[in-house]
């Protein structure tokens, strides 16, 4: 089955072959990841404005109006497995506590004390009794509730009203916990749909973590977002993924506010010739996969699909379940943005999750989490949970290709702010990012946006 490209013209864009990517059937998925394309939106082809990058103005609308609205990634639910254990989240100025209960629910708050605004706990994970301030010790049980005020009878108009923090929403999914700022939020199940379906079929509670990274980037969040929304920029910043995976029969699919594209893993861009020799990056696919590069037989181009038939064949032997996956997941990167700021690339084996939060007062700063997974092979040990590491852009690699990337967006965002470029020139290569721009207007302005807002 040939991939859609976006009605490209592949004979006038700059590639060397034409490439015929096997695809599953739609009909053959059943109850796993929908595979089949979404119609493509009208979304036209406006300059998206630059000064969004970097507008105080528009940064407040953003606070006000989506990152205290919507659904929030807060962490994973095996960081807090007991009653007590708890994760501390900080998204813009605010900082949220989510807390395992007694009874194995879990709760949200705002991370402050009631009394003159102190942080309860700092960002990370931890385990308590009990909350106390360590200023007065007004101190809170795990469900936000204050359960006792030093010298009570001092404060002649009570305690605070409620006597307790704020509730916030949360929920667990797909072994991942979510919060949002907003107690009136619309339902989970609303605001994921329709990627329930789509994700559930990886099983990330079956991976372990792998790398635990924040670091500062001096960008946009939304620089962040784009660069991991579209392939077009593989032939550029990226050259030695060339012969990685295909960059050009790349599948978009745009939903209400989520979007993904399927991107052939384990395939030669269609850019560049095709090698007389094995890669060495499908080399290590292979390798990873049980296969031996010196014993196989066939042409590079085949390697993909015998990828997928051999980890089909010994996936179960190597205690790894690949039961709901379609073929094409035993390769490829399905990847999704899951609005406003989460991107996640899931694979048979593994996720790679970026989360990026946008800095409490500046719009050129951001908070670049890297959040990798590995699956975990049935019989094995559970291996012991990794360190988090913090650190700015410059101080430590996090890796060829993300280094790339961490290199170039300080110098997009500097771009953005020249009087002599007034927005992004946005091809269909690039239809998630025009997406997520329209998703982003639709909470910023509703229906009534008018030409020329930020």
């Amino acid at each position: 089955m040939k991939p859609h490209v976006m009605g490209w013209d592949r004979a006038s864009m700059d590639v060397k072959r034409v490439v015929d990517v096997f695809r599953v059937d739609p009909e053959s998925v059943g109850n796993g990841t929908p595979v089949e394309r979404a119609p493509d939106p009208a979304l036209g082809t406006d300059l998206i404005p630059a000064a969004r990058y970097y507008s105080p103005e528009f940064m407040k609308l953003e606070w006000e109006r989506v990152w205290t609205k919507v659904w929030l990634l807060g962490g994973r639910s095996d960081d807090i497995k007991e009653p007590g254990d708890y994760i501390c989240t900080d998204i813009g100025k605010e900082s949220v506590l989510i807390v395992r209960q007694a009874d194995g629910s879990i709760r949200a708050f705002p991370n402050l004390c009631l009394h003159r605004g102190n942080r309860l706990r700092p960002e990370g994970l931890g385990n308590a009794e009990k909350f106390q301030c360590m200023y007065h010790h007004w101190t809170y049980g795990l469900d936000g509730r204050l359960d006792h005020i030093p010298d009570l009878c001092t404060f002649p108009q009570g305690g605070p009203p409620g006597m307790a923090l704020t509730a916030l929403p949360c929920v667990e999914w797909n072994s991942f916990v979510w919060y949002s700022l907003d107690p009136g939020v619309e339902p989970f199940e609303d605001f994921i749909d329709p990627l329930k379906q789509h994700l559930e079929p990886y099983h990330p509670e079956r991976m372990a973590w792998k790398r635990d990274i924040t670091v500062e980037w001096d960008c946009n969040w939304k620089a962040s977002v784009d660069a991991f929304s579209e392939t077009y920029h593989v032939q550029g910043i990226h050259p030695q993924l060339k012969w990685y995976l295909d960059d050009v029969n790349v599948q978009i699919d745009c939903y209400d506010k989520h979007n993904r594209y399927l991107i052939p893993f384990a395939a030669i861009s269609p850019r560049v010739a095709m090698p007389s020799q094995i890669p060495p990056a499908i080399h290590e696919i292979m390798v990873n996969a049980g296969m031996d590069p010196a014993e196989y037989e066939g042409r590079v181009s085949d390697i993909r699909r015998d990828v997928q038939l051999f980890k089909r064949e010994h996936g179960p032997a190597q205690g790894k379940d690949y039961s709901e996956l379609n073929d094409e997941q035993l390769t490829d990167d399905y990847h999704y943005t899951i609005f406003p700021n989460v991107s996640v690339n899931v694979h048979a084996d593994d996720v790679m999750l970026f989360r990026q939060r946008p800095h409490a007062t500046d719009p050129n700063r951001m908070y670049y989490d890297i959040w990798m997974f590995e699956l975990v092979p049935q019989g094995e040990e559970w291996p012991e949970r990794v360190r988090h590491q913090r650190f700015r852009h410059g101080d430590k690699t996090i890796g060829q290709v993300l280094d790339q990337d961490a290199f170039n967006l300080p110098l997009v965002q500097k771009g953005m702010q020249s009087d002599y470029f007034p927005g992004l020139w946005i091809g269909d290569q690039e239809l998630r990012i025009r997406h997520f721009h329209k998703v982003l207007d639709d909470y910023i302005y509703g229906d009534g946006k008018q030409p020329g807002d930020l």
